[in-house]
């Protein structure tokens, strides 16, 4: 289903029966009930209304039922084009920066001798040059895949990173949850993966808050190779937890934006818990 207009509830059962029943009445008053008719042409009228109406609640339940299904897809699709969108404007803001670096140390070689000390200087320039080159073009690959317009001013700096783990994850220690964290040496991690893991991280984070309560919480992030592998695991709901439901899109707008890095994500129950866990390939670990 393609992004449109909210689905609207439109019914023809209604009208329909109206009209059945109408017939049904004028059927009655042109006939009279004299005669023969004055049994048949009331339990034909009787049945008549019956039919129609019985007719009339399956339709309308049907209805109702194929009304909210459309709903369902909308909202689906309404979410995860607003991950897209904010997936393109988090990757303007990393191409942004690295292209401003690129800028920086260019116009920095460009001052420099080719000699001695600064030529040691000039070559770590152009590596780095070389390097912000390289992530500013995947970046921008990913970037293909899931831009859409927007009117929002860019850029919007800074981006998250993995820094911003240990803030994020003592926000959620002081909102309850105790929270184990291993994290283990990924080796260098492009941008664009780091924000993934951090808005993952956070939406796992939230959802357990909600539906677990101040329950326990794993999460554990390992390289193998090319592919990064983060793991959300609670361990169940605290005793007499009532959940508070969310809007429901969480999990569209993690796949959707786990996807458009050529990723995957799966959430499942884990024993009394939940589980999630996303793979997300990055460049190979130098």
């Amino acid at each position: 289903m393609t992004l449109g207009e909210r689905p609207a509830r439109r019914s023809r059962a209604a009208p329909l029966a109206i009209a059945a029943l109408t017939a049904v009445l004028l059927v009655s008053v042109t006939f009279g009930v004299t005669g023969a008719l004055a049994v048949s042409l009331p339990i034909g009228i009787i049945a008549a209304t019956v039919t129609i109406s019985v007719w009339a609640l399956v339709t309308l339940r049907a209805e109702r039922d194929a009304h909210e299904a459309a709903l369902t897809e909308w909202a689906a699709a309404s979410a995860v084009a607003v991950e897209r969108l904010q997936i393109a404007r988090d990757l303007h803001d990393i191409v942004s920066h690295g292209l401003g670096l690129i800028t920086v140390r260019a116009a920095t070689a460009k001052h420099l001798d080719d000699h001695g000390e600064s030529r040691a200087t000039l070559l770590q320039a152009l590596g780095d040059i070389e390097t912000a080159s390289r992530e500013a073009t995947v970046e921008l690959r990913r970037m293909l895949g899931v831009l859409r317009r927007t009117d929002d001013p860019a850029p919007r700096l800074p981006v998250d990173s993995l820094e911003s783990l240990p803030g994020l994850i003592a926000g959620a220690t002081r909102n309850g949850l105790a929270v184990e964290f291993d994290g283990g040496n990924l080796g260098d991690v492009s941008p664009g993966v780091q924000l993934a893991i951090i808005v993952i991280v956070r939406e796992a984070l939230a959802n357990t808050l909600r539906h677990s309560g101040p329950t326990a919480v794993r999460v554990r992030l390992v390289r193998s190779g090319s592919v990064i592998t983060l793991t959300v695991t609670d361990v169940g709901s605290t005793p007499a937890w009532l959940a508070v439901p969310g809007a429901g899109q969480g999990l569209v707008g993690l796949r959707e934006r786990t996807q458009s890095l050529g990723g995957t994500l799966v959430a499942e129950p884990h024993g009394r818990g939940f589980r999630l866990e996303a793979r997300l390939p990055d460049r190979d670990e130098p």
